[in-house]
């Protein structure tokens, strides 16, 4: 589990066709880390399989590459983002980020402003779904919040403030950058426990689909 507050920037090389190397020199965590844990690579979680002062290797699954970007960034060179998991007495500045990547998205549009950025992303079927205002989203493993979206949560913005700018790579995107993506995890659960009162309710049914009103909260015993 881990919080999306990024520890660390690093780059990545492929050494075989299933196994990454990920370089971090600058990484204090490193200090720590044992084969077995688990980092957060731009939001993945991988296990460490072996390590030194400067460097940890991990495998990934053709099914990781697959649904990720960081085959892209491996012939890119291009940062990745870096967080070792919670342990126990750890902060939780963000949100609870499982390190399992839903969708590939895409950066659409920045706009600088005096006090952050914003940033606009196009997100596949499979996360727009969980994409709300003012919900949270992990972007390649950053915690952020939905400052607005369009209904179907498809395109969203973001705000970010210069620490979390410059402290990981949103810096180095250009428009069209793939980004990995990571739907709030409490958002996926609720959606899951309202899917069989979808499934068994008439076809004419409001419940669970349309916008939930007072009225509607109301009828079903709430208030």
């Amino acid at each position: 589990m881990f919080t999306g507050l990024i520890q660390g920037l690093g780059t990545i090389s492929l050494t075989s066709a299933s196994q990454l190397k990920v370089h971090c020199p600058n990484c204090q965590f490193l200090k720590a880390v044992e084969i077995g844990d688990s980092i957060a690579v731009n939001g993945i979680c991988l296990t460490v399989e072996t390590y030194d002062a400067q460097s940890f290797t991990v495998t990934v699954s053709p099914e990781t590459l697959s649904r990720s970007n960081l085959k892209n960034i491996a012939q890119t060179q291009a940062p990745v983002n870096l967080e070792p998991a919670l342990r126990v007495g750890d902060k939780v500045g963000g949100h609870f980020v499982s390190g399992h990547v839903d969708g590939v998205g895409t950066l659409t549009q920045v706009e600088d402003s005096e006090a952050s950025w914003e940033l606009s992303f196009q997100a596949p079927k499979s996360v727009a779904a969980y994409i709300v205002p003012k919900g949270s989203i992990a972007i390649n493993g950053i915690s952020l919040t939905v400052a607005n979206c369009d209904p179907s949560g498809s395109v969203f913005t973001v705000a970010v403030i210069p620490h979390t700018y410059q402290a990981t790579n949103l810096k180095d995107l250009s428009l069209g950058s793939p980004v990995n993506l990571e739907a709030d995890l409490l958002g996926k659960y609720a959606a899951k426990f309202l899917q069989p009162h979808r499934d068994t309710e008439p076809p004419n049914s409001n419940y669970g689909h349309d916008l939930i009103t007072l009225e509607f909260l109301a009828e079903h015993g709430y208030g």
